[in-house]
């Protein structure tokens, strides 16, 4: 049985949630700077050379690379054969959340009640999600999620004979009614089957895997190369003010579900599309 201190998973969170929020990770990156090379429009191309500009000014000078520095989303793959020692684990990962914040100088955006509004001052508590898999490691991802796309986001419960076609609509109807406010280039994460609250968990964990990946079932491959074709095609453009490039990419994750039941979230990201990952 290995035993892995708290103090370690402490730390790693800390680094983890400066370091995405002043590096994109390399395939953000890149699909940023492919599309300030490809994109047609005039002004989402200086748009995207400006974005461009400001993730490398990010990343040289130590800075947040958006003031929104979100609401840290941490994903953990506990190994089964690990020990965990210390104190609890959710009080580990949201220590490393609140040094992590303070130490980075990173806005505290977390509000301690949904209604009163009172801010935490430290941007705890985090979600988190946990899973159990084999061996003796411990997956750790951190995520900052900023709620300008993040409000933009939604569920749909379709019927099972909306069919392909009922899920492209809805993704669609989604990125056309975020327009400019989900601050475009996208990255769209959809989450296909389960249940209510399963189909948006796979919608955000689409958003954590490589933007130039594809999920390794044909169909749905296929589909992720269909919808991000439409969704490019709406003119909608990089800040909303038209172009070609409305989207980076699209990833879907799917799950079984059952015979009465179409259940699709999709949980849209902006240009910041932040996550790291460390195996301890």
């Amino acid at each position: 049985m290995r035993v892995i201190p708290t103090d370690l998973i402490i730390k790693n969170i800390k680094e983890m949630c400066i370091e995405a929020n002043y590096m994109l990770s390399c395939d953000v990156k890149d699909g940023i700077i492919t599309a300030a090379s490809t994109e047609t429009n005039t002004t989402g191309s200086k748009i995207l050379e400006q974005l461009k500009k400001n993730m490398d000014i990010a990343e040289s000078e130590n800075i947040p690379v958006c003031q929104d520095t979100g609401m840290a989303v941490v994903f953990l793959k506990i190994g089964q054969d690990i020990h965990i020692e210390g104190c609890g684990i959710e009080d580990a990962v949201n220590e490393g959340i609140r040094q992590g914040y303070a130490e980075g100088y990173l806005r505290k955006s977390v509000v301690g009640d949904p209604l009163i509004r009172k801010n935490t001052n430290d941007n705890t508590p985090g979600i988190i999600h946990y899973e159990i898999v084999p061996g003796d490691k411990l997956g750790i991802t951190v995520a900052p999620k900023g709620f300008g796309s993040e409000n933009m986001s939604r569920v749909y419960m379709l019927k099972p004979s909306d069919g392909t076609e009922g899920v492209k609509k809805a993704v669609i109807e989604t990125v056309k009614l975020a327009g400019p406010n989900a601050c475009p280039p996208l990255v769209v994460g959809v989450g296909i089957g389960g249940t209510f609250e399963k189909c948006t968990l796979l919608a955000k964990k689409a958003l954590i895997r490589d933007v130039n990946s594809h999920n390794s079932i044909g169909h749905i491959s296929r589909l992720e190369d269909e919808l991000l074709e439409e969704i490019n095609s709406l003119g909608i453009g990089p800040a909303g003010l038209g172009g070609s490039i409305t989207a980076l990419g699209i990833n879907i994750e799917v799950y079984p579900t059952h015979i009465a039941g179409l259940p699709v979230a999709i949980n849209m990201c902006c240009h910041v599309n932040r996550h790291k990952t460390r195996v301890i």
